[in-house]
């Protein structure tokens, strides 16, 4: 089954490589989507895929990387599109 998720990522999450290490592990598990800094210092994804995979990104998304300290997450569930073919960092 897919699963489209869009996320809203507050606390220390700019600056520590998050989008850099949340490309990689989008990869590793074959979801397509974007990830992008907001101006208001939160991150922004939208994410695209199967079920369980889409589930292990955004785990991983309420922790971050080793030097992120993610406050609040925000998880929109969306109708599955398929309008993405691979996960890009938008800048």
């Amino acid at each position: 089954m897919k699963k489209r998720a869009h996320l809203f990522i507050s606390g220390r999450v700019q600056g520590v490589t998050f989008r850099m290490e949340m490309k990689l592990r989008a990869g590793c598990l074959r979801v397509s989507g974007f990830v992008k800094n907001l101006q208001d210092g939160r991150v922004e994804a939208l994410i695209e895929g199967e079920e369980k995979k889409v589930g292990k990104l955004i785990d991983w998304a309420r922790r971050g990387p080793a030097f992120a300290r993610v406050t609040d997450i925000q998880i929109v569930e969306e109708a599955y599109e398929g309008e993405f073919s691979e996960f890009k960092i938008i800048y």
